[in-house]
């Protein structure tokens, strides 16, 4: 048995807090409606004291100065799901969430939120206006669901796409955080190497009086460049860094530098499954809250993160709008696999395409789960050997040169 926190409330939206134990959180869940409890969040208690304090210590932090990301707007999704599910009203759910906010900023917007929908606007025009918080896409879709009278379910679709999107960007992250931390470690060791250890050989390699081996002045020549001109290097790096990312800030720059990711040998498959994922997965969700495929498509563009893909979505809506069906369009555009094209095309032929679209989604976010670790097996010893080849050249040139001494004269 775990034991698990919880907070909840009862119909009339009183808020209760507590701990129960229980085999998972399905099981918290039945104990609470057995009570005769909504709840709202569970979450598995800590049992190391020090566990706690430290996550109490960084969420007073954070609560703070960390700006409202998309978990903020995930949970809050999650926890209006289920209260709207439950039979709360709106304006009830609103002021619950907000007592249980627990980031300042948020609870503000909760706070304008819910003075809006007292005042007679609906949920989505409130939501609206906060553009910087909830995206387009979100807005439509809950503005779907208030039209069908389904805002229940489409919130719960609504959390399903959030947790998915966060999911895979999650995966994404953490598995490219060893393959970074690698590079920067051991950039930064040879850096140490280059500006500390070698100038004292080369002290003593000044004194031999004899020509030293090829190797170790490579060596020495490029300690003594970013010794001396590491300003310089400094400044080039930020000067480069700074005109590429003005670059792409232009039409031509960022379409350029978009197509050039997407065309990769090995990195261009993975963004196109990545992107393929993101838009079947949008386009399915907002289809099945009721949003119409015309609209879906128009609003997809929010979520893709590459120019070129917007650019041909862009022309997908048109041959759409014009008649055509989805998978001939897609197909004309050569961004989406032939197996993700005839999945859609038999959905179009069944009468399930946002089942399929949702299918593919499934398919293509595991396959770029499957890929990017392949390719993270693959990096990272070719990280470690490529940094050993590295090292092991600064040091076999100074044992050249040590060795060398021993035909010095005396």
């Amino acid at each position: 048995m775990t034991t698990f926190l919880y907070k909840a409330t009862d119909a009339k939206g009183t808020i209760f807090e507590g701990a129960l134990d229980a085999e998972d959180k399905k099981g918290v869940i039945v104990q609470l409606q057995g009570m005769g409890y909504i709840p709202i969040r569970i979450r598995q208690a800590e049992s190391d004291t020090f566990s706690k304090l430290q996550r109490d210590f960084s969420k007073d932090i954070f609560s703070i100065t960390r700006r409202i990301g998309s978990k903020d707007v995930l949970l809050f999704t999650q926890d209006l799901a289920v209260l709207l599910n439950a039979g709360v009203s709106i304006d009830r759910a609103l002021s619950i969430l907000i007592e249980v906010s627990e980031k300042t900023k948020f609870y503000d917007i909760l706070r304008e939120v819910l003075q809006h929908v007292e005042s007679g606007y609906s949920l989505s025009e409130a939501l609206a206006m906060h553009p910087a918080i909830f995206s387009k896409l979100y807005i439509n879709m809950i503005k779907a669901g208030e039209m069908g009278g389904v805002l229940g379910p489409v919130m719960d679709r609504l959390s399903i796409f959030l947790e998915n999107s966060q999911e895979l960007k999650d995966y994404i992250t953490s598995a490219l955080v060893y393959p970074i931390f690698l590079v920067f470690v051991g950039g930064i060791s040879i850096i140490i190497m280059l500006v500390f250890v070698l100038p004292k050989f080369s002290i003593i390699f000044a004194d031999m009086g004899q020509a030293i081996p090829l190797s170790t002045r490579i060596v020495l020549g490029l300690s003594d460049v970013l010794r001396n001109y590491w300003w310089l290097i400094l400044g080039g790096f930020c000067i480069l860094y700074i005109s590429l990312k003005n670059y792409r800030r232009t039409e031509s720059g960022r379409i350029r530098w978009d197509n050039y990711k997407i065309n990769q040998p090995i990195f261009g498959k993975l963004i196109k499954m990545i992107e393929v994922a993101r838009l079947t997965r949008t386009v399915g969700t907002l289809m099945k809250s009721g949003v119409p495929i015309l609209s879906a498509l128009s609003l997809v563009k929010e979520t893709a993160g590459n120019s070129v893909v917007v650019r041909s979505m862009e022309v997908v809506y048109e041959k759409v709008k014009e008649g055509e069906n989805l998978s001939g369009s897609l197909q004309g555009e050569g961004l989406f696999p032939a197996l993700a094209l005839n999945m859609i095309k038999v959905g179009e032929e069944t009468g399930q395409l946002e089942q399929m679209l949702l299918k593919v989604a499934d398919n293509y976010e595991k396959s770029v789960r499957n890929t990017l670790k392949r390719l993270i097996n693959l990096l990272e010893p070719a990280l470690i050997l490529f940094m050993g080849i590295v090292v092991g050249f600064i040091v076999i040139s100074m044992l050249l040169a040590v060795f060398s001494l021993n035909e010095v004269p005396f």
